[in-house]
């Protein structure tokens, strides 16, 4: 595959060369549908990761072309492979505590302090926004549950969202193979999960009733509408705003805050930093850490 030259002799330009040819114009409304349907946004420079990633989609459904492909996209009909675009266009990549630093900081900071309160009957509630396969949220309840080793008996929720309903599926049965479970500690394995033997895929290990009644997944597009109304001790949004432009990082980070407790903490990723509008409202209080300010800035 290498990218087509001019050709002033034709109607059509084309970005990428290969089995399935991408015009621009294909280009222009698959981004289009990306960035309104799911905030997601792709300039030209990443014509060729579309065309890697959704090739794939094209041999999958028998297309002959990106063409058809964008038809399907735009029929009235076509919410299903819209999902399954935007999907194959963002990556989840995540692993069971990944940046171990933010779940040492939750369980010391939001979780242990509120520990009295949960066993008064008070609610506690923690948001993993953008969270794939369901390794975070369990990541975050076992936290919880290394400071509160009865937080499935009292009012305690980790809310875990996602735009993609394969993966939420995946979160929801909670099953995961060896390799995957590899950072979670032998006694965490052996407390809050079970064990299971599959002749084809070999071991795996399934949520124990008690880490999977702490957490509920439901999907939701995070530049859409928010029905839950909090408020959460800490929300989880790492990695995801990337792919978004950046005003609409912005404003995500700025809605978060009246979901917020006073004080309220927001991780993000390794590789993000508040910025812009939404700064004066946060207080950076460690790596990728920032807790809710609770006086305006001046």
């Amino acid at each position: 595959m290498k990218p087509a030259l001019a050709n002033a002799g034709k109607r059509t330009q084309h970005l990428i060369d290969g089995e399935f040819p991408l015009t621009k114009e294909d280009f222009d409304k698959i981004a289009e549908i990306a960035y309104s349907d799911a905030g997601i946004d792709l300039g030209e420079a990443k014509a060729s990761l579309v065309y890697s990633r959704l090739t794939k989609r094209l041999r999958a459904l028998r297309l002959e072309s990106f063409h058809s492909y964008c038809a399907l996209l735009s029929k009235e009909d076509g919410d299903g492979e819209r999902q399954q675009m935007v999907a194959a266009l963002t990556t989840n990549v995540t692993r069971f505590f990944r940046e171990p630093h933010h779940f040492e900081h939750v369980k010391t900071h939001v979780v242990a302090p509120l520990v009295a309160t949960a066993r008064a009957g008070g609610a506690v509630r923690i948001w993993s926004a953008a969270c794939s396969s369901g390794e975070e949220p369990y990541s975050i309840a076992l936290a919880i549950l290394s400071a509160m080793p009865d937080a499935a008996s009292l009012n305690v929720k980790v809310l875990a969202t996602d735009i993609d309903p394969d993966v939420l599926h995946k979160g929801q049965t909670g099953v995961y193979g060896e390799a995957a479970m590899a950072p979670v500690p032998p006694e965490m394995r052996q407390r809050w999960f079970s064990l299971q033997v599959d002749g084809e895929r070999g071991k795996a290990w399934r949520a124990g009733e008690e880490l999977r009644k702490l957490v509920v997944f439901r999907k939701l597009n995070l530049i859409g509408h928010w029905p839950m109304r909090g408020p959460f001790h800490a929300i989880f949004c790492r990695n995801a705003l990337i792919y978004f432009k950046e005003e609409t990082q912005v404003e995500v980070w700025r809605r978060f805050a009246p979901l917020l407790v006073p004080a309220g903490r927001l991780y993000i990723g390794h590789s993000e930093r508040l910025f812009g509008a939404a700064t004066p409202l946060y207080v950076n209080e460690a790596i990728t850490t920032y807790r809710l300010r609770e006086e305006p800035a001046a």
